[in-house]
């Protein structure tokens, strides 16, 4: 049990390093404060699963630094390509497109993005770990305990208050396409008028999910035929 909340607080700690990143990110090339990520919180999941997936599965490569690059690169991307095609099936929505990027698989990994991972990755394995463990592995069991608990209950509730705001933003796409006419792929157009509407609301959680992902695509939906009954 120990063991296991270590990990879980491994994964808070590289999920808010790495929304930290992304904020840092966008500060430098937007100036200004982003809150990036789908969650309301100070992180991003993705980057904590990254993290905990390589230290798990790669530990047999720690003393081979090229093999470990490249399954790093390999896992990272899998871990990316996964995230961005169920993200798209369950909320109808592409998050991130690398399509105007070199070395892009259906623009939802590149080249590009993956080597600084892969450097991060080899930095997480190699001094990341065995600071932030021995860090962790000092804290008393009870106070590691309670602060598991803390953290995954506002976990929780935060995935539960962020998935309802994804569906408020698919509804009001559905609004959105039921009062015009859209030609067969109108993606853009939609997206466009989304957005507008939801930056003129007063709804601050929505409008964050869209300038947290400012590549967001509201995908179109089809729209299914009423079958005529024989």
């Amino acid at each position: 049990m120990i063991e296991i909340c270590s990990y879980i607080l491994l994964f808070f700690l590289y999920s808010f390093l790495g929304w930290c990143l992304e904020v840092l990110c966008k500060l430098i090339s937007d100036h200004k404060f982003i809150n990036r990520g789908f969650l309301i919180g100070p992180y991003c999941p993705i980057y904590g699963t990254g993290a905990i997936i390589m230290t798990f599965l790669l530990k047999k490569y720690l003393d081979d630094p090229i093999t470990l690059w490249i399954m790093i690169i390999l896992c990272c991307s899998i871990l990316e390509y996964f995230v961005s095609f169920i993200l798209e099936k369950i909320f109808h929505a592409r998050w991130w497109d690398y399509s105007t990027n070199k070395f892009n698989i259906n623009g939802r990994i590149c080249l590009e993005t993956m080597i600084p991972f892969s450097i991060f990755g080899l930095f997480i394995l190699y001094k990341c770990n065995p600071f932030f463990l021995n860090l962790i592995n000092a804290i008393p069991h009870t106070i590691l305990y309670l602060l598991t608990i803390i953290l995954l209950i506002g976990f929780i509730v935060d995935l539960i208050l962020s998935t309802k705001i994804i569906y408020n933003i698919q509804n009001i796409t559905t609004n959105v396409t039921k009062k015009m006419i859209f030609k067969k792929d109108d993606t853009e157009r939609i997206t466009k008028l989304v957005r507008e509407k939801i930056e003129k609301s007063k709804n601050l959680l929505n409008r964050r999910i869209i300038h947290a992902f400012p590549h967001l695509t509201l995908l179109q939906r089809t729209r299914k035929k009423n079958k005529k009954r024989h």
